[in-house]
């Protein structure tokens, strides 16, 4: 009795539902051939074989979240598999199992554009929900006989089916940029067997002295209370029949999907790698298996206590219940509803051999549904090396309610292998799932094109077949034949050399005045450098006069250089006639009266023209434009007899510089 209870609470106590992908890694590969059918039918459509033959592929697991093991200490002889493993308890653990095998099955291209694949599949699900981690603590307690069971809610499902199946897929778009592909897969279901068990307020005590059978001798006592719901094939409670499969449990199934394959470079035609992003979308395993001669029966299993004995003679489980509990309703058949699921998948080229791919499974099974098998949701982020006849892969996955998983898996020729969680089993001390795939085929590629130099363009559509090219020049590598540092395709003027920021070209010089385009104002007439490039007017004789004019009224110091402030006006209307002929040089000229001695008049006259010049070259006027020059006394223009002449003859000139 106790390794009953054992044995079906070490398998209910687990992870969350299934697994959601089979063959986790290898069905993200390009040239997973007619297993891609499992994931998404329109992935089978555009691939590199000419004919798959698939001979057997297997991928099992399981997983629990209340046991826990270091996988190096399990392998060691002695391993205590009752008390070693770490324990975690919770209200609601969770069990999971899953095999699916993958038959004989075969893919062939019907055209160009179309494929079709036949397929046998057969499949192993088992999910168990809301069992309590106390009630399996109690049964693994070595410490005592005794046990008790104490369920709120519980439920459990085991079902197994085998599918025949056939799937189209064909491109619908083909583009230069774009294709779209679709698939269906059509599936005859044939039921092999399914139980499943549900119970609420569901408490069972077992005494393991508790029954006097007289003469010293005891055996166990059962006590129970709350509600029991179960269903089974009608050949489940046989005893010692030799397994065949129920007679009347059959159904169908229907998958399909669609691809979306982008290249901003356009397509070349190679097939299996061409394509920059892939965009996949898919519904699978919508559908039911018909138990029509199914066992239903809900019990009430208020009992203050049954001998163990009872249960040891009864036939199976149903007659024990038939006989000690009462039956509240029963009925014939049942329909277990296939683990419908929504599959999102991102494929991103790196190059033409390194891949980044990201898929999301999503159930689509309500948590109600007690006859359903369900998925758990699932991201994995899978980088992969792909070859013709290599591929290896490093899923990491994200599972709802068990976090991070790392495996790895290849393809070697005909050989498939990989697991989605061996690298996270190997480094965990409390490792609670295991998973494995296995599988052997007979690859048939086409017979594609030579691409000698794997840039995508077949040979005879590439101009330069040995050397690495983008598919916009012809499949040959970008020059650059003015060596100015900017490749053929970015340059304006790939024969002449020129600068980036001018695409490639030399900067233009359309009116010949020396100044490029970029720099010159004024492009289409000769100019000068300091006017922009743009021409400068004449300085005209009226042009001169006012120079002079407001020159002429330049104040100083009596017997100084010093400019008087009041004059500060003057200066500035200079400095405006000077900015407007840029390139235009002019004398500066210093005139004394005759008071004082020549000598010093002379250098009276010299350091005032300077100090003009000062002045004006701290206002912006290039000291190379102004000379300076004193005369003293030598050039009145005036009489120096009167005081007007004089003051007259003490000025400043500006005068053009022929």
């Amino acid at each position: 009795m106790r390794k009953f209870y054992v044995l079906v609470f070490c398998v209910l106590a687990a992870s969350d539902y299934l697994e959601a992908q089979s063959y986790m890694g290898f069905t993200s590969d390009n040239y997973s051939g007619v297993n891609a059918v499992t994931l998404n039918p329109a992935n089978i459509t555009d691939s590199p074989y000419k004919l798959d033959i698939h001979l057997a592929g297997i991928s099992a697991f399981a997983s629990n979240d209340y046991f826990g093991v270091n996988v190096f200490d399990a392998l060691k002889s002695g391993y205590n598999f009752s008390s070693a493993p770490t324990q975690s308890p919770s209200n609601n653990n969770r069990g999971a199992g899953n095999f699916d095998v993958l038959g004989p099955s075969l893919l062939f291209n019907l055209n160009a554009n179309s494929t079709l694949a036949i397929f046998t599949r057969g499949r192993l699900f088992f999910n168990a929900d809301d069992i309590s981690g106390a009630s399996i603590s109690s049964i693994n307690n070595d410490t005592t006989g005794d046990f008790n069971i104490d369920e709120d809610r519980f439920n459990s499902l085991g079902n197994a089916w085998t599918e025949f199946g056939l799937a189209y897929a064909r491109t619908i778009l083909n583009n230069k940029q774009n294709k779209l592909k679709g698939g269906i897969s059509l599936k005859y279901l044939k039921g092999q067997g399914s139980a499943y068990a549900f119970g609420e307020d569901f408490s069972i005590t077992y005494d393991a002295d508790g029954t006097d059978l007289g003469g010293g001798e005891t055996t166990g006592r059962i006590a129970s209370s709350g509600t029991l719901n179960y269903g089974r094939f009608e050949e489940f409670d046989a005893d010692n029949y030799n397994y065949e499969s129920p007679s009347n449990s059959s159904g169908y199934g229907i998958d399909f999907g669609l691809t979306y394959d982008w290249n901003p470079n356009g397509f070349s035609g190679n097939g299996v790698n061409d394509y920059k992003l892939r965009i996949g979308l898919s519904v699978t395993d919508i559908g039911f298996v018909n138990y029509k001669d199914g066992i239903r029966e809900a019990y009430g299993i208020n009992n203050a206590g049954e001998s163990e004995a009872d249960f040891d003679d009864a036939e199976s489980l149903g007659e024990f219940l038939n006989e000690f509990y009462v039956l509240g309703g029963s009925g014939i058949g049942y329909k277990i509803d296939l683990p419908s699921a929504l599959h999102v998948n991102l494929d991103w080229n790196l190059n033409s051999k390194f891949f980044i791919n990201v898929n999301t499974d999503v159930s689509l099974i309500s948590k109600t549904r007690i006859t359903a098998n369900r998925i758990t949701n699932t991201v994995s982020l899978t980088p992969r090396y792909q070859s013709k006849w290599f591929s290896f892969y490093v899923p990491l996955s994200v599972v709802q309610r068990n976090g991070l998983r790392l495996g790895a898996g290849l393809r070697a020729g005909p050989l498939y292998i990989g697991s989605g969680s061996i690298i996270s089993a190997l480094a965990s001390d409390n490792n609670q799932h295991a998973d494995v795939y296995a599988g052997l085929k007979i690859p048939i590629y086409k017979n594609t094109p030579k691409d000698t130099d794997e840039d995508g363009i077949i040979d005879k559509k590439d101009n330069c077949p040995k050397e690495f090219g983008p598919l916009e020049n012809n499949g040959c590598p970008w020059g650059d034949k003015d060596e100015d540092g900017i490749l053929d395709h970015e340059d304006t003027c790939p024969d002449e050399v020129g600068p980036i920021e001018n695409k490639g070209c030399p900067w233009k010089d359309t009116d010949g005045d020396g100044i490029l385009d970029k720099d010159d104002n004024c492009i289409e007439e000769a100019g000068t450098i300091p006017n922009n490039g743009c021409p400068e007017g004449e300085v005209t004789e009226e042009i001169q006069k006012t120079l002079n004019a407001f020159a002429k009224t330049i104040l100083f110091d009596s017997g100084t250089s010093m400019i008087k402030t009041e004059s500060n006006q003057v200066l500035g209307e200079i400095i405006a006639i000077l900015n407007e002929y840029p390139s235009a040089g002019f004398t500066i000229e210093g005139h004394t009266d005759s008071v004082g001695k020549e000598t010093s008049n002379f250098v009276l006259s010299e350091a005032r023209a300077n100090a003009v010049k000062d002045f004006l070259v701290s206002n912006g006027i290039d000291s190379n434009r102004l000379l300076t020059v004193g005369y003293g006394e030598s050039k009145p223009i005036f009489s120096n007899k009167t005081s007007y002449g004089r003051s007259r003859n003490r000025r400043v000139e500006i005068n053009l510089i022929d």
